[in-house]
């Protein structure tokens, strides 16, 4: 599974500014980065009378506009997706998922704050791997300062390393991921690129199988 990260924050603590400049930091690196951004909010991302919206507003399911530089996907939803299931549903063409918001999540965080707006963190310790900060506090995590780009990248960084070693093999069923032990994972790779005319394994840099029944 490729690696996830909260960016977190009080409202005005410079969260998005901070995000804008990793992007363009580790993209400079060679990373292909994610953005997922939490709103609490119910309207609309498509706006009234545009095609995709009159689309969605027949029925269907999904809907995208695909231009020469960009693809937009608008989807119905009766819950908020969890980072990981947007992992699963935009597939493997990235190296980290960065997130705005997901507070209450489970994934590994950065906490950007600043001294004016108080002393509270709104990140369990456990899972703040570091902080952004004007101005130091007490936790046993690698602290850094609004503008120390280079070691949060450092940082964030060897997070990817570490999570993409080697092969990203996952088994999805029914939007959960099953657990698929390396002598697994091993032989059904080996089986599909056998399998599977006209590829060959050293050449492949990622290969999904899909299956859907309807009843």
């Amino acid at each position: 599974m490729r690696t996830i990260i909260s960016i977190v924050g009080k409202s005005s603590s410079g969260k998005t500014t901070l995000l804008e400049k990793l992007i363009a930091e580790l993209k400079r690196r060679g990373h292909k980065v994610a953005i997922v951004k939490h709103s609490h909010h119910a309207d609309p991302l498509d706006t009234a009378e545009k095609d995709t919206w009159r689309f969605t507003q027949a029925g269907s399911e999904l809907s995208a506009i695909n231009s020469l530089d960009h693809l937009a996907i608008y989807r119905r939803m009766d819950h908020f997706f969890d980072p990981q299931e947007i992992s699963r549903f935009i597939l493997w063409d990235y190296d980290i998922i960065l997130t705005e918001g997901f507070k209450g999540s489970p994934y590994p965080k950065i906490e950007v704050r600043r001294a004016a707006q108080g002393q509270e963190l709104l990140t369990d310790p456990r899972q703040l791997i570091a902080v952004v900060t004007d101005e130091p506090v007490e936790l046993e995590v690698p602290q850094y300062t609004h503008d120390d780009l280079a070691g949060i990248a450092d940082l964030i960084e060897s997070r990817i390393n570490i999570s993409n070693n080697g092969s990203d093999f996952e088994v999805v069923v029914n939007g959960d991921s099953l657990p698929t032990p390396p002598a697994l994972q091993d032989l059904l790779t080996r089986t599909l690129f056998a399998m599977i005319p006209g590829i060959q394994g050293n050449g492949v840099k990622s290969l999904h199988v899909s299956l859907r029944r309807k009843s």
